[in-house]
């Protein structure tokens, strides 16, 4: 290669780098323009592009893009962000908010330990910001939050939902809640049934957003999902021809309200211009014959440039509680209120630092009952848009995030009850790639409480004769017959202490205690009765005693409270309390052992408050063995029905048997003498 041809060849490659240099440039420079007036889906993609064709050594070039990349992806949602923040970081972008906010969208998807790793960074600069403080907390809690739900039952409502559309902020046209108003950007389809074209957004890149409505039909479904026609009109494109200036509007309708006659709507109005964000508004449009009327703007700020919307009334229809960016907030959008003074909204207040943060809260929705409901980005939560509730107490506001199911670490927003019941909707994009907003709804079940069981006697027969009676501290007083089979089943009410009688003729009584103070949750008690038998002896199978001796064990502790219980719960009776022993040994020393047992036994009732002159010891020693009954008979079958287990019996029988039998020949019992102590 010649001089001459190697030195155009070098001017043409300098020149070359030159122009697309300029050429990146250039684009950089339009899409911070773009980024500027809010059009971030194609402020982001600009910046996406270009990220790829800055040189390396370029880093404050390279980390200017991929900052502004990720914000534009992290305001649509976009789970680029990350990895553009992750870029960011290393190209070492000078402001330490890159820290933060890639905590934040880790945080979104999930990555808890990861994004508790950036808001340590940020706090290392600003350890007293409070969102910053709130997230971290929230990723170190969340586990223990998920396992903690609230009773609410949540299910996608699919009639609402179409796919690759958003669906969000519900709202009840009356308290009667069977009419329903949301935002949409499906498209669009009037009352005379033909589709609309579909207009694109230029600040998200996706279809714009309008109201539609919906009521339910006899048998409460959701039905005729329709366009709300007649709020605005059309705007018109103003253009001359290609390549001169054009002027082009699209307006997008959301976030409703209804006043307490249902007849007045409340609505979020936006409408940018050349792709500039102006901000929305606040309209209302009053409804006649059916039809809603052209939207007029609500005043509440002089200037024009301040962003209002989200509105929310309260039940009296005098208190209006928005959004707003206005000057002296909190940061971000903050949530404010106005008082209805004749025809003018007067007062405006910003509900204070209780409610608002540095970060945005958002999609208000106020109760009868005083809770304003609504979502964060800055309190401690899941992730994302967490939803709250607070209640105000003395001037003063009690905030309560509302977990699991409602939040998830995704967007929770936009909830809306039915009228004064625990039922209603609210928005999620949890689980959406595409973060796709969906409609939720949800309801609170009733509580219910339980207790059910079966009645048998000793021997573990049903006792389908007996009578149950269910007394609690609230006025409850019941009586039920056992089932055929021996089951019963009873329904309690909440916060109430019960006291529970079973009676049968010819058996003890017996009685429980129960209680469902401080129960947040349906529970069921399994509660069985085994009652014992007036005319029969009853055999204690839970009296213990040490080898050769009438000390009572430890063990022996739970039989001997049910005893003691027993005796309380039927005070009219007397017992005869009686020791046996096996065939082993002198029968003057058994009869000895056996009374003393009998003894400890009476020793222990006296002591726990039973009347001595109710109890009778007996030491029986060997002379009474045990006769096998039916029950005996089914458990060990090489014992045959009525026979009597005495010594000339048991030397018949193997060893293993004879320890068998010794063992059953071996209990305390007791048996009934009277029934009418102290009656007469």
């Amino acid at each position: 290669m010649n001089r001459r041809l190697f030195l155009h060849i070098l001017s043409l490659l300098i020149l070359s780098v030159g122009i697309s240099s300029c050429s990146i440039s250039a684009r950089i420079k339009k899409a911070d323009r773009k980024y500027a007036i809010g059009e971030y889906y194609e402020a982001g993609e600009m910046y996406r592009q270009i990220y790829r064709r800055i040189p390396t050594k370029e880093k404050a070039l390279r980390a200017h893009v991929a900052f502004h990349q990720a914000e534009s992806q992290r305001i649509l949602n976009n789970s680029r962000a990350a990895s553009a923040y992750k870029n960011a970081i290393k190209y070492h972008y000078p402001d330490s908010i890159v820290y933060l906010h890639y905590a934040q969208v880790l945080q979104y998807q999930g990555k808890y330990k990861d994004a508790i790793k950036q808001y340590d960074i940020y706090l290392a600069t600003y350890p007293n910001d409070y969102v910053a403080q709130a997230g971290k907390y929230g990723c170190m809690q969340v586990e223990q939050w998920k396992k903690q739900p609230s009773r609410y039952k949540v299910a996608l409502a699919k009639e609402f939902n179409e796919k690759r559309t958003s669906n969000f902020a519900p709202a009840f046209l009356s308290e009667d809640g069977d009419a329903l108003v949301f935002t949409s950007n499906r498209q669009e389809k009037s009352t005379n049934s033909k589709k609309k074209k579909l207009r694109t957004s230029p600040v998200t890149g996706a279809a714009t957003f309008n109201l539609y409505s919906t009521r339910q039909n006899a048998a409460g479904e959701w039905e005729d999902i329709m366009l709300c026609e007649g709020l605005y009109q059309e705007p018109e494109s103003e253009g001359e021809e290609e390549g001169a200036s054009t002027k082009t509007t699209s307006a997008e309708l959301g976030v409703c309200c209804f006043s307490p006659d249902g007849k007045t709507m409340y609505f979020t109005y936006s409408c940018p211009v050349n792709g500039q964000d102006l901000g929305a508004k606040i309209y209302t449009s009053t409804r006649a014959s059916g039809e809603w009327g052209e939207g007029q703007e609500l005043k509440l700020f002089s200037d024009s440039s301040i962003t209002v919307g989200h509105p929310s009334l309260n039940a009296s229809g005098d208190t209006l509680y928005f959004v707003s960016d206005a000057p002296g907030g909190y940061g971000g959008k903050d949530i404010y209120m106005a008082i209805l003074d004749g025809s003018e909204w007067t007062d405006i207040q910003n509900l204070g630092p209780q409610i608002n943060t540095v970060d945005d809260e958002l999609y208000p929705h106020f109760r009868a009952d005083g809770r304003l409901y609504f979502a964060s980005k800055g309190h401690p939560g899941y992730g994302g848009l967490d939803l709250f509730y607070a209640v105000r107490r003395d001037s003063v506001w009690d905030l309560f995030n509302m977990g699991a199911p409602f939040n998830s670490q995704n967007d929770d927003f936009g909830i809306t009850f039915a009228g004064v019941t625990e039922k209603g909707f609210f928005s999620s994009n949890r689980g959406q790639k595409r973060g796709y907003d969906q409609i939720y709804s949800f309801y609170l079940p009733e509580m219910e409480f339980i207790v059910e069981g079966t009645v048998l006697d000793n021997n573990g027969e049903h006792l389908s004769d007996a009578n149950i009676r269910l007394i609690g501290d609230d006025g409850t007083n019941v009586k039920a017959q056992i089932r055929r089979d021996g089951t019963y089943r009873l329904k309690l009410n909440k916060d109430t202490r019960y006291v529970m009688l079973v009676t049968s003729r010819g058996y003890l009584n017996q009685k429980q205690q129960l209680s469902t103070l401080g129960l947040n949750d349906s529970h069921t008690y399994q509660q069985d009765f085994a009652l014992a038998p007036i005319s029969k002896p009853v055999k204690m199978g839970n009296i213990f005693f040490k080898f050769g001796s009438w000390e009572l064990t430890a063990d022996s502790e739970d039989g001997m409270q049910a005893l003691v219980k027993l005796l309380n719960d039927n005070p009219n009776i007397t017992i005869e309390m009686a020791a046996h022993t096996d065939m082993i040994g002198n029968n003057a020393a058994n009869q000895e052992l056996s009374l003393k047992r009998a003894q400890s036994v009476v020793d222990y009732l006296i002591k726990h408050g039973i009347e001595k002159a109710r109890l009778t010891p007996v030491g029986y020693g060997e002379e009474k063995p045990v006769v096998v009954d039916e029950v005996l008979h089914k458990q060990y079958t090489f014992l045959p029905k009525d026979q009597v287990l005495d010594e000339a019996f048991i030397t018949t029988l193997p060893a293993d048997q004879q320890e068998v039998c010794n063992s059953l020949n071996r209990r305390t019992e007791f048996r009934v003498l009277k029934t009418t102590y102290n009656l007469y």
